[in-house]
């Protein structure tokens, strides 16, 4: 009997041990994370979105505005009608006025197979529905159809500031993400932060009246206040659009800027995009030509080449031209002028006049290879400008070492060199600066409510002298006056400009019938309000810049010159 009672004992303590054992590791070791798990069960709560910043023009007018759209959801367990019959109520809300019968019965089946989801008990069925489809949705008086609110971004101008806007997609994780221009480059200045609600529910999902509850407030995103001036905008993107249809070019864009800040005033590229229906259109038209495209860009470049010589002196705007009298042979190649005219003695000023590309390779071969490269990389070229948008891209120069003569000669009248357009009027606008240069920039503001903040913008530095500067401002307006496209030329107006027509590089050789036409150009020329560049790709009307680039130029500016107080003289 004692030895029964022993084995009890002995088991009892044993299985109290156990038992205590237990308990330790349950409410000890594994209790944090069985208290998280519990909590989890009564505990819910949901995201809080922040409103994404707005994108206004310089007088604060909207670019990019904020506006409501609707989720349209079925809570399942709540329809009460046959779920096909529910589908061919919603269905036409759901697709375009213009779709078929055959569309429509499509999403008929999409929403029948979603509402016959027997694991769910909450699922989407339309994003971006408007506030007028809903209310109409809201008529039918379908039980267990809801509505959450969504934020969308609505484009007042549509396209016309597309390649300079961009747009808000979804990322991989199925987050809201701007892409391209202003959306994508400052995307975390607009995005705000989220805030957070969290409350106690019963087992059914249903808020406790008495529980806890906790909710961390959304922080909305900062505005950005554009350098943008709304009326050049539109003005530029509906000549723009006039311009590529009267000269029947494949595309072409304008940028107007301010050559003393760098402060862009307009941008537009064609063929554009609605970036409120970004998905409807090719991934190629969402990169901005005038920050990511790339071409050679014919005589436009030579202003570079010319005041680069003028401010290392190795050449004065009176200085002769020994080998302008015929074409020029060098090694195995010849360089002639584009209309196979050649003067002897030509002094730098008709070169530019001119256009002559003999000229310019005596220009060349005046600074060479060493100096013409350390002045392309003071000049931008082959670099970043910095720009605020997303997609900036530059074609690199060639390794300074692997510069022979040719090169040296075709670079100085702008072939075998590749660039972007905001490459080009950022160099060209060092010259009406007077020698310095500056970082073009597209916001000039953040704001919120109650505060603003002025973004500065560093990077103004000269590169050449004032009077290379001038020197060759005084060319670029005897070219306006006396050039090829002279007759475009507006009596009275003090224009500094310059033609560019580049044969476009095809398989090792350049086509012999389409030209990229560029025009750049700044007024007045002696205290400039603006600077301007037009390129169009491929006209078919006439492949010379002179003939389709000029006169479009001209034609914007008409409508610039008395919008920013410009006279003739006289």
């Amino acid at each position: 009997m004692p030895n029964r009672i022993k084995i009890v004992t002995v088991l009892f303590f044993l299985s109290f041990t156990v038992v205590l054992g237990r308990l330790f590791y349950w409410q000890i070791y594994k209790g944090k994370e069985l208290a998280i798990q519990a909590r989890s069960q009564y505990v819910g709560g949901e995201t809080i979105m922040a409103p994404r910043g707005e994108i206004l023009a310089s007088d604060g007018s909207w670019f990019v505005a904020r506006g409501d759209s609707w989720l349209v959801y079925a809570a399942l367990p709540k329809i009460l009608e046959d779920s096909k019959e529910v589908a061919e109520k919603l269905a036409p809300y759901f697709i375009d006025s213009n779709k078929t019968r055959k569309d429509l019965l499509v999403e008929i089946d999409r929403l029948t197979s979603l509402l016959e989801k027997d694991s769910a008990v909450w699922i989407p069925l339309k994003n971006r529905v408007s506030t007028g489809t809903k209310t109409e949705i809201e008529k039918l008086n379908i039980e267990g159809i809801g509505f959450e609110r969504q934020e969308i971004r609505v484009y007042p101008e549509a396209s016309s500031a597309a390649h300079l806007l961009g747009f808000v997609g979804k990322s991989s994780d199925g987050e809201e993400q701007g892409y391209f221009g202003l959306e994508g480059y400052y995307h975390l200045t607009l995005s705000g932060k989220p805030g957070y609600l969290s409350r106690e529910s019963d087992a059914r999902g249903v808020p406790i009246l008495l529980g806890n509850s906790q909710k961390i407030s959304a922080i909305e995103g900062i505005n950005l206040v554009t350098s943008i001036d709304k009326p050049v905008q539109l003005n530029v993107n509906k000549k723009l659009k006039d311009g590529i249809e009267t000269y029947g070019a494949a595309g072409g864009s304008v940028i107007v800027m301010d050559p003393k800040s760098g402060r862009v005033l307009a941008m537009a590229s064609y063929p554009s995009y609605d970036p409120a229906e970004y998905f409807k259109y090719g991934d190629a038209l969402f990169n901005n030509p005038v920050i990511s495209s790339s071409f050679e860009p014919g005589s436009v470049f030579k202003v570079i080449v010319m005041a680069s010589a003028l401010d290392a002196e190795v050449v004065e705007p009176d200085t002769k031209c020994d080998i302008c009298a015929g074409p020029l042979k060098i090694g195995k190649y010849y360089v002639k002028t584009w209309n196979n005219e050649y003067h002897a003695d030509s002094t730098m000023i008709d070169v530019i006049v001119r256009s002559d590309n003999v000229g310019m390779a005596f220009v060349g071969s005046k600074l060479g290879a060493n100096k013409m490269y350390e002045y392309l990389n003071k000049f931008g070229i082959g670099e970043l400008t910095g720009i605020d948008l997303q997609g900036e891209a530059t074609p690199k120069l060639r390794d300074k070492d692997k510069w022979g003569d040719i090169d040296v000669a075709t670079a100085s009248f702008g072939q075998g060199v590749a660039v972007t357009p905001i490459q080009i009027i950022r160099a060209v606008s060092t010259i009406a600066n007077k020698g310095v240069i500056v970082t073009p920039h597209v916001v000039d503001k953040l704001s919120g409510e109650g505060w603003e903040e002025e973004i500065k913008v560093n990077g103004a530095e000269r590169i050449i002298s004032e009077k290379a500067a001038t020197q060759f401002t005084a060319m670029m307006v005897e070219a306006a006056k006396k050039g090829e496209a002279k007759w475009t030329h507006e009596r009275g107006f003090k224009v500094a400009g310059k033609t560019g027509t580049a044969q476009i590089p095809i398989e090792g050789h350049y086509d012999e019938e389409k030209t990229i036409a560029s025009f750049v150009g700044f007024a007045p020329y002696d205290d400039p309000k603006f600077i301007m560049l037009v390129t169009l790709h491929e006209p078919s009307t006439s492949p010379w810049a002179s003939e389709t680039a000029a006169p479009l130029w001209y034609s914007i500016a008409k409508n610039l010159f008395p919008y920013f107080g410009i006279h003739p003289e006289n």
